[in-house]
């Protein structure tokens, strides 16, 4: 693939030849769920509320700017699920909905579409067995997809690239992407803006870490099959996008 074709990628050109009449949503085709289904027999567990009130004040947002940095060295502690709950709140949560295709969060999304699903590599938090987690924002909860085998952070490793630091830290957020849910709407021209999402998740993770003393490190390199089989997502109507280890600095 030509460099200049990876180039156009982040153009916006493609959206004046696209016929948005025949999009799904034009068509009248049912949008998507919002939110993937919790399976029969998983286990789902309820986060701590009242994120807002309870994390209120901790930390000023101008500060919060100015120490924005990356960190890729962990203190040997674990994270409460109060402060998980918390940043998965700040990642992806949920303010209000608006209806059954749009939900207004705490992060912007094109269209309001919010085509990811937000993973946790729980490595060492309280309350939580090790394993595989999805974040569910309009149940502000975690549904564990998978438990922790023995060879969990080995899987990790391979799957980053061998990054260290990441498996090193408590909890690792993954965000895959449902590309169909951006599709639905936007056609073609949804891949580039479902990429800038993620950057608009991030960041907010980037701030919210520091109201609990943490850090964190966005990390876009990693082995795309593995990392999928490690989530449990198929690779192809879902695949992993970007990741975050969170740790104690």
């Amino acid at each position: 693939m030509s460099m200049q074709t990876m180039r156009a990628f982040l153009k916006d050109d493609l959206r004046l030849q696209l016929d948005f009449s025949r999009s799904d949503q034009n068509l009248g085709i049912a949008p998507p769920p919002v939110q993937k289904a919790v399976r029969q027999g998983q286990t789902v567990v309820a986060l701590p509320g009242g994120a807002v009130t309870s994390f209120a004040g901790r930390i000023d947002l101008v500060q919060a700017l100015a120490a924005r940095k990356s960190h890729r060295a962990w203190r040997d502690e674990s994270l409460s699920l109060e402060e998980l709950g918390f940043l998965l709140w700040a990642v992806q949560g949920v303010r209000r909905r608006g209806g059954p295709a749009s939900v207004f969060r705490t992060v912007p999304s094109a269209g309001c579409r919010h085509a990811l699903e937000t993973y946790v590599l729980v490595n060492n938090c309280s309350s939580l067995e090790q394993g595989v987690y999805r974040y569910l924002p309009l149940d502000h909860a975690l549904v564990l997809e998978a438990v922790a085998g023995a060879d969990f952070t080995a899987r990790q490793h391979e799957a980053v690239l061998m990054q260290t630091f990441v498996t090193r830290a408590p909890v690792v957020l993954v965000w895959a992407t449902i590309p169909y849910r951006m599709e639905w709407r936007y056609m073609e021209a949804a891949h580039r803006v479902i990429a800038l999402d993620a950057g608009h998740a991030c960041q907010n993770l980037y701030l919210a870490v520091q109201a609990v003393g943490c850090g964190t490190c966005a990390v876009a390199a990693f082995h795309q099959q593995v990392l999928d089989e490690l989530l449990g997502v198929d690779g192809e109507d879902e695949f992993a996008l970007y990741l975050a280890p969170v740790g104690k600095v």
